[in-house]
């Protein structure tokens, strides 16, 4: 067990994610000088196997302690985490704003050298980078986009640690009248400041739970209360194949809906059952039939790379068969294993299992994808992820989701409604941003929707 002290300094969490990169819960205990002396701490380390103490002092300079940390921990382990010293869930807009300041040469040098990325990874977010700006440019300076919750899925599945309910359609219809109630609110003020949002994204959960008579119903009132002559997309996660019909499809078509996620996270029948999801391999390819038949023409895949019990050729057929559907975004994902899921509580360590596995999972879609013609359009880090990689969204002919670059670039207001809808106020001259939450239980939200909205009104529109 290693036993490390960090003096100098109250806050230690941002360094103790950098630890647990290298190490598991286990292997290590991050102390205050003080509480080392308890008689319980020493009790603890008495009964536990042979300690390691490594003591560190920070001068003030955060980056410079993660270096002597990592480099530490880099000679102790064996491992070189290619992230680094990287902790943050959002390196490309960190890219961004150095880019910004001191130029992409300048960037490269700090991310390998003050950073310590690999390489692969700093050329990675650049690119990224570059390809974003290309695209789509920087958001208006006023400019907004909408998010609605849908907090209900068919079943829960083992790594899931999102809002997601399962209950029956009166619980559905009274949220869905609630979540009316403050789209109709939004939407008035909306109109007065002549808002128009760049995007909308309805997610979940799984919002094609809704049956056909509520998703119109959905839709109606969005089209009926917001300005949406000037979107740039507008998606709806159809995540489970088994909650896909055509009559659905043809509703989300009519309103407008232009691009949809098919998220059928494996393509192996044994991991689907595994991890909970009711749907089987037949019913996505179905439902990828019944879209292309409904005329949407860009479509999301979420595949996992790292799932219980899959093998590198499971994923392998995973990202082959979604290429060959011709899904026009393909975002990949690695495990990441929350506190609040069901396969964190079977195996607490499970994100540091099999760490090569995953690392050869994604340099396998990245060719695959790359020879396929899907380039890199955005990417998010999340913690306690297998391996410490990452999420990237790939895209080809240059369908990037407008949602997805803005959301982690963290440049434009985001105006979040339903059960765990966090709006996000930015601040352009200070490029800052103030979060505005609503509640995550739905049934705490439809009990406290005026709450809700007050909310709002003193401090998202102000």
């Amino acid at each position: 067990m290693y036993i490390f002290k960090i003096n100098g300094i109250e806050n230690t969490n941002q360094y103790e994610e950098l630890i647990k990169v290298f190490l598991t819960q286990d292997e290590y205990r991050l102390m205050k000088p003080e509480a080392m002396q308890s008689a319980g701490f020493q009790e603890e380390i008495q009964s536990a196997e042979p300690c390691v103490s490594k003591e560190f002092i920070f001068d003030g300079d955060k980056d410079k302690l993660k270096r002597e940390i990592y480099r530490y921990l880099e000679n102790e382990t064996g491992k070189s985490p290619k992230w680094g010293i990287l902790t943050g869930i959002r390196p490309v807009k960190l890219a961004g704003e150095m880019t910004d300041l001191m130029g992409r040469d300048e960037t490269l040098r700090m991310f390998d050298d003050e950073y310590l990325l690999h390489p692969e990874k700093s050329r990675l977010i650049t690119d990224i980078l570059d390809y974003q700006r290309r695209l789509l440019g920087k958001p208006e300076r006023d400019s907004l986009s909408i998010y609605l919750g849908i907090p209900f899925c068919p079943t829960r599945c083992l790594y899931c640690s999102f809002t997601s309910n399962q209950v029956k359609k009166p619980e559905i219809e009274r949220y869905l009248q609630t979540l009316h109630k403050e789209i109709e609110y939004c939407g008035a003020k909306m109109a007065l400041r002549k808002d128009a949002p760049e995007s909308l994204y309805i997610g979940g959960g799984t919002p094609t739970t809704l049956d056909e008579v509520q998703m119109e119903e959905l839709l109606k009132k969005i089209s009926q209360c917001f300005d949406l002559a000037h979107l740039k997309e507008f998606t709806v996660e159809a995540g489970r194949p088994d909650t896909i019909t055509p009559k659905k499809l043809e509703v989300m078509k009519r309103y407008g809906v232009d691009r949809i996620s098919i998220n059928p996270q494996s393509m192996k029948q044994h991991t689907l059952e595994l991890i909970g999801r009711a749907h089987t391999v037949e019913q996505t390819l179905d439902a990828f039939k019944m879209a292309r038949d409904a005329g949407f023409d860009c479509i999301n895949a979420d595949l996992i790379a790292g799932l219980p019990e899959e093998s590198l050729e499971d994923f392998k057929n995973s990202v082959d068969t979604m290429i060959d559907l011709g899904a026009e975004n393909i975002t990949v994902h690695t495990l990441a294993v929350k506190r609040a899921s069901r396969l964190k509580e079977l195996d607490a360590e499970f994100n540091y299992r099999r760490e090569d596995l995953r690392e050869e999972m994604l340099t396998y879609a990245h060719e695959a994808l790359g020879k396929a013609g899907y380039e890199p359009y955005y990417l998010y880090r999340q913690k306690h992820t297998s391996g410490n990689t990452e999420n990237i969204g790939f895209c080809k002919r240059e369908l990037i989701s407008t949602y997805n670059v803005r959301i982690m670039e963290e440049a434009q207001s985001i105006l979040a409604l339903g059960a765990g809808g966090i709006s996000k106020v930015y601040y352009p001259d200070e490029n800052r941003l103030e979060r505005v939450a609503n509640v995550s239980n739905y049934e705490i939200y439809i009990d406290r929707i005026d709450e809700m909205i007050l909310r709002k009104e003193n401090n998202f529109w102000r």
